[in-house]
């Protein structure tokens, strides 16, 4: 069975490809043309749903690493942080998972 931190892991390099698998080739094909970007995210009412809905996912997952992080004591925080201006939710989330169960790995060996 796959270990918990091996799942995160991979979803961190889903949450990387994913998405970038789209944005690459429009970043390709027109440039860092952010009006353009920005009209094509606004161009109907539910490409803007979705992303209302992302930032808003990235507001609770800041929320989520800051407070739970800090009380857990879970070292590097910045890099989920980093990873979801870089990508998004789909490297954040996981990428924060992996660290906390990285972080709780010694207590659960000292538990067997």
């Amino acid at each position: 069975m796959i270990k918990t931190k091996h799942l995160y892991a991979l979803l961190c390099v889903l949450g990387i490809a994913l998405p970038y698998s789209q944005f690459i080739p429009w970043l390709i094909e027109n440039g860092l043309n952010i009006p353009g970007l920005i009209n094509e995210i606004t161009a109907s009412r539910i490409a803007a749903f979705g992303w209302l809905d992302v930032i808003v996912s990235v507001v609770v997952l800041f929320v989520l690493i800051f407070t739970e992080g800090r009380r857990r004591d879970i070292r590097h925080l910045w890099l989920p942080i980093v990873g979801t201006c870089l990508v998004g939710v789909s490297l954040g989330l996981p990428l924060y998972l992996l660290l906390r169960e990285n972080a709780r790995a010694p207590y659960l060996e000292t538990q067997d």
